[in-house]
């Protein structure tokens, strides 16, 4: 191979960085790969340990470039006389580098990511009840389905699955400045609740009962997505997600509980798309 083709291989991995920075600073025209901002108090969090693996990645990148197009470089097959390469059927030594380097990084991925991991999927928020501290209960209940989202408000009683529910579809409104938890399950197939501004994604697999949180910490208007391939309807299954003041929030959920009218029994079991207007009622 001649140092030109060796030369153009090894501007691949600078390539790569030259449009990562880009991306990461806003630079026209990769800006718009970057992940839109965050509204999660655990944006953060999250933030740091993605673009910590995007800066290890590129170190990786451009390491191994270098090495590639290095050897490339000065092992041209012109230098050697009779223009065949030499054999050996290993190193030792350079088999054990290239085992040890691979496996401390990903050790140290593993300890790296526990924070994030714990405070978003293990730890989940907490309140106090007659002084005790217990699990924050669901606020609402998400049933996915193809292809839709149902959301089930808590009542009067503050538990979700119970008689006084409040359904709504296609619109889930939560408090802003609040820990909001929600709890998952689906209808039919796997799906996946995604809001790409609050760092949250969990799959939504049936017959489990699967718990997700967040707290944000402005206000917004965003999309909720399936990112699970859940069928040909796919591409339409999505939501609105409207993050409001508390006090609006309140009365949200008085305006629900004032025009709620009772569905059918054959809708409560598998309710039929109801406007948001409409603002839905009990399930059974």
């Amino acid at each position: 191979m001649s140092r030109l083709w060796s030369l153009i291989f090894y501007c691949v991995p600078v390539f790569a960085t030259v449009t990562f920075l880009m991306a990461l600073n806003g630079v026209w025209p990769f800006a718009a790969c970057q992940m839109p901002p965050s509204l999660s108090t655990a944006g953060e969090t999250i933030d740091g340990l993605f673009n910590g693996i995007h800066v290890l990645a590129v170190v990786i990148l451009l390491g191994t470039g270098a090495a590639i197009g290095y050897v490339l470089w000065r092992f041209d097959h012109r230098r050697n006389p009779d223009g065949k390469a030499q054999y050996f059927s290993h190193n030792t030594a350079l088999e054990f580098v290239w085992t040890l380097i691979p496996g401390i990084i990903l050790v140290f991925l593993a300890f790296y990511q526990m924070n994030a991991w714990s405070e978003n999927k293990m730890v989940r928020p907490t309140t106090m009840v007659s002084g005790i501290e217990q699990p924050t209960p669901p606020l609402v209940l998400v049933k996915a389905k193809q292809f839709g989202w149902e959301f089930h408000y808590a009542g009067a009683d503050g538990m979700v699955e119970t008689a006084d529910d409040l359904y709504v579809e296609g619109l889930l409104v939560v408090p802003r400045g609040q820990d909001v938890v929600l709890q998952l399950e689906s209808r039919d197939v796997i799906h996946s609740f995604f809001v790409p501004e609050l760092r949250l994604k969990q799959d939504v697999v049936p017959g489990m009962r699967q718990f997700a949180w967040f707290n944000s910490n402005q206000t917004a208007d965003v999309d909720i997505l399936c990112t699970e391939l859940c069928g040909w309807g796919h591409y339409k299954m999505k939501a609105r997600l409207q993050i409001v003041e508390p006090a609006e929030f309140k009365t949200y959920v008085d305006g629900l509980e004032a025009t709620y009218q009772p569905p059918l029994a054959s809708a409560a079991k598998q309710p039929s798309s109801i406007s948001v207007a409409d603002a839905g009622g009990k399930r059974d």
